[in-house]
C-alpha cells in the first residue's frame, strides 16, 4: 500500500490537472496493449488497434518495462495534447534527465543495446524513438483522441463540482474507488509495496488519464523538490464507457448534435465543460464578444448551461442536461475519476 500523507497546507494546494498529454497517454496505452490481462473496457480498443501497429512502433515498445516503473513521458515530453508538440518536447528534453529515466528502466536483455544508445544521447536513436512515438499515437490514440478529450473534460467538470460542494476531501473520498481510499490525513493507494510518502507542503496534482490500466501512478521530480507530485488516475472503468469511446461508427452523432444546435453553438457547449467566461468563450470559438454572449444566452435559455457572477466576471457552466446531450457524441457523463 502507498500512503500519501497530507498536511493542511497540502490540502490547500491540491488541484486537478488538465491531463497527461499525448505522449504519456500513448505510452500507457502501449503498456496496456502488451498486457494480456488488460481491463475489460479496453478489449474492443485492443482488438482494433493491434493490427495497426507495425515495425516502426518497436523502439517505443522496447521501452516498456518488464517490471517496475516505466518512463515518465509527462516530464520528458510535456502534457501537450498534440503529438507534434510532444515530440518536440521529447527531442528538447535534457539529456541528463533522459538518462536518469532510462537508468531505472527494467527492460528485456534483447533491448539493452537500444536503451544504451539512448542513454549515450545518440541523436539517431532519439529520433527513432520520436518516430515510434508518433507511429504508436497515430495507430492507437489519434483515432479516438477527440472523444477521449471530451471524456476528460467531463471528468474534470465532475472534479470541479466535487471541490465546490465538499472541498478537497470530498474529491479525495471519491477518487478512483476502490484502488484509492481517503483516511484523513492519508490517501491510501493500492500498491505492490508498502511506501510512506509525505507531500511536505507541496500539495498534490491529480491528473486524469484515458489510456491507462487499473492502478493509479504517483510520480515526482527527484531533482526539484518544489514541484508537487502527480497522481495519475485511470478514468475508464465501465464497459459502457469504453464502448462509447471506441465505437467510431457513432461519429454520425457529432453531425446530429451540430444539426440540432448549429456547429458553432455545439462547440460553445463543449467549451463550457469545466466553466469559462465570455471572453474565453469568444476566443475559443474565434467569434466576437457579442456573438459569444448571444450563443451563451441561447444555451442558457435551453437549460444547457448556467451563468453566474464571480467577482466582476461572468462564468458559464454546463448543466446536467448539457452533459447528457454531449454524451450522444461519445463524451461520457462526468464522474469523479474512477468512481464506480
Amino acid at each position: 500500500m502507498l500512503r500519501i500523507h497530507f498536511t493542511a497546507e497540502d490540502l490547500a494546494r491540491t488541484r486537478v490537472g488538465t491531463g497527461i498529454g499525448a505522449a504519456a497517454e500513448t505510452y500507457y496505452g502501449m503498456a496496456m496493449l502488451r498486457n494480456a490481462n488488460a481491463a475489460l473496457p479496453f478489449r474492443g480498443w485492443k482488438g482494433a488497434v493491434g493490427p495497426r501497429l507495425g515495425a516502426q512502433a518497436g523502439p517505443l515498445l522496447a521501452l516498456l518495462p518488464d517490471r517496475g516503473p516505466g518512463l515518465d513521458l509527462l516530464t520528458l515530453a510535456g502534457d501537450a495534447p498534440s503529438i507534434g508538440e510532444a515530440v518536440e518536447g521529447l527531442l528538447r528534453a535534457p539529456r541528463a534527465r533522459l538518462r536518469e529515466e532510462l537508468a531505472g528502466l527494467s527492460v528485456r536483455p534483447a533491448d539493452a543495446a537500444w536503451v544504451r544508445s539512448l542513454m549515450d544521447a545518440d541523436v539517431g536513436a532519439l529520433h527513432r524513438l520520436a518516430g515510434a512515438l508518433e507511429a504508436c499515437h497515430r495507430g492507437a490514440v489519434a483515432p479516438y483522441w477527440d472523444r477521449a478529450a471530451s471524456h476528460l473534460d467531463a471528468v474534470r467538470a465532475a472534479c470541479a463540482r466535487a471541490l465546490l460542494e465538499g472541498g478537497v476531501e470530498r474529491l479525495l473520498e471519491g477518487l478512483c474507488v476502490p484502488a484509492v481510499r481517503w483516511r484523513a490525513p492519508v490517501l491510501e493507494v493500492r500498491h505492490p509495496k508498502d511506501v510512506e510518502f509525505r507531500l511536505g507542503g507541496r500539495g498534490l496534482v491529480i491528473v486524469p488519464a484515458v489510456f491507462m490500466g487499473r492502478e493509479p501512478t504517483l510520480l515526482w521530480d527527484p531533482v526539484d523538490e518544489e514541484v508537487p507530485p502527480r497522481l495519475t488516475v485511470p478514468t475508464v472503468h465501465e464497459v459502457e464507457v469504453g464502448a462509447a469511446l471506441w465505437d467510431l461508427g457513432g461519429a454520425t452523432a457529432q453531425g446530429a448534435l451540430g444539426a440540432l444546435l448549429g456547429r458553432t453553438r455545439a462547440a460553445a457547449l463543449k467549451v463550457t465543460v469545466g466553466g469559462c467566461n465570455t471572453t474565453e468563450l469568444a476566443r475559443r470559438l474565434n467569434v466576437s464578444l457579442a456573438a459569444a454572449s448571444q450563443h451563451a444566452t441561447v444555451l442558457r435559455n435551453a437549460n444547457l448551461i448556467t451563468t453566474s457572477r464571480r467577482g466582476g466576471a461572468v462564468l458559464h457552466s454546463i448543466t446536467a442536461l448539457g452533459i447528457d446531450l454531449l454524451a450522444t457524441e461519445g463524451a461520457t457523463p462526468p464522474a469523479v475519476p474512477g468512481r464506480g
